[in-house]
């Protein structure tokens, strides 16, 4: 774009309401799906997975934010919607962006809320075929992005390199560590 445009451009911009600015870079910028993922770890260690009716591989609880939900309470939501289980959100967030499919995860590590049986976990969802945990050192083939949301989680978490070679060992074979 010529810059002379580009600056005359940006001064209507800048004269327009906050309303119709927000709305015309909604309508020109690319739109994401944002959803929230948790890892649920037990006192043992053993992490929750599920089993998607929709995918082959191994996953965790998670879903897309509802229309200004904020994740955290999303992972919650969906945590309890899909396993039955009040968990506890444990450390900070990762954010995890495909640029791909478009697509931002904000990945929680979570613990069993006190006076919560972790056995207590069943398929609450039409979504979840099955769910079972498992040891960190034993995990099945995980979804690629699980597997991806995994490392990310233990590069902030500080254990980078544990999380890397517990997501190598189920990583999906058809797509090895870092092929998007």
């Amino acid at each position: 774009m010529h810059p002379g445009l580009h600056r005359t451009l940006l001064r209507l911009f800048q004269q327009l309401p906050t309303p119709a600015r927000r709305r015309v870079v909604r309508t020109i910028s690319p739109s994401f799906t944002v959803g929230s993922m948790c890892f649920i770890e037990r006192a043992d260690g053993a992490l929750l997975l599920v089993e998607h009716v929709y995918r082959r591989r191994w996953g965790v609880p998670g879903g897309l934010l509802e229309r200004r939900e904020d994740p955290a309470d999303a992972a919650l939501r969906e945590v309890r919607e899909e396993v039955g289980l009040d968990v506890v959100l444990v450390g900070e967030p990762a954010v995890v962006v495909d640029p791909v499919p478009q697509r931002v995860d904000v990945v929680y590590r979570a613990r069993v809320a006190p006076g919560c049986d972790p056995d207590a976990a069943a398929p609450r969802s039409p979504e979840i075929r099955s769910l079972r945990w498992f040891p960190p050192r034993d995990l099945p083939e995980l979804q690629h992005e699980t597997a991806g949301a995994l490392v990310a989680l233990g590069r902030i978490q500080g254990g980078a390199d544990d999380a890397r070679a517990t997501a190598g060992r189920a990583w999906p074979r058809d797509r090895p560590p870092g092929d998007r």
